[in-house]
């Protein structure tokens, strides 16, 4: 019975070590993914590097497929936890800044329908430029009942990133009081 059981335990370590090298082959084929600016920012060994940028050259399927695999083997030899943090990072805030735009978005199809939310706005946003929103909202107007491009619209949207960006400066603390 004590050979079953060793037996059981090497076949779990087996697969627990073949699920850990997939895991880091799979990290390392994402690093395949990256931009150069974005490798540039991890600190990899030059040996990574270098498979990486190889498999970034390479246009053949099975020749992919091998380099993703040396690239795993290399990456048995790296601490993962680092390029983990950094790829959390990355999602974070590119979570952070696809919800603010969609938020700008709400703000200028809200904008666009709703006379009264330019007051929802200017309470939300007291440095709110209202002359020039409400001259941007009625061109966007015209605009589209004319059939033209929607210039005045792209500019209501971004005169809405300038001031989220401006809002978001120092006074985020004393927003976080009221």
């Amino acid at each position: 019975m004590p050979d079953s059981e060793k037996q059981e335990d090497e076949e779990i370590s087996r697969s627990q070590s073949k699920r850990e090298a997939e895991a880091l082959q799979e990290i390392g084929e994402r690093l395949v993914t990256l931009n150069a600016s974005r490798l540039g920012q991890l600190d990899i060994p030059d040996k990574l590097l270098y498979a990486v940028r190889e498999a970034k050259r390479l246009t053949a399927n099975g020749a992919i497929r091998r380099q993703k695999q040396y690239i795993g083997k290399i990456m048995r030899g790296v601490d993962p936890v680092p390029i983990l943090a950094k790829f959390q990072e990355w999602d974070g805030k590119s979570r952070e800044q696809a919800a603010k735009f969609h938020e700008l978005e709400r703000w200028r199809d809200k904008l666009l329908a709703d006379d009264k939310a330019i007051s929802e706005l200017v309470l939300a946003h007291p440095r709110a430029d209202i002359q020039r929103l409400r001259t941007l909202i009625r061109n966007a107007h015209k605009e589209a009942d004319a059939g033209k491009p929607p210039k005045s619209s792209r500019e209501l949207f971004k005169e809405l990133r300038q001031l989220m960006l401006e809002d978001s400066g120092p006074d985020d603390e004393a927003d976080g009081e009221e």
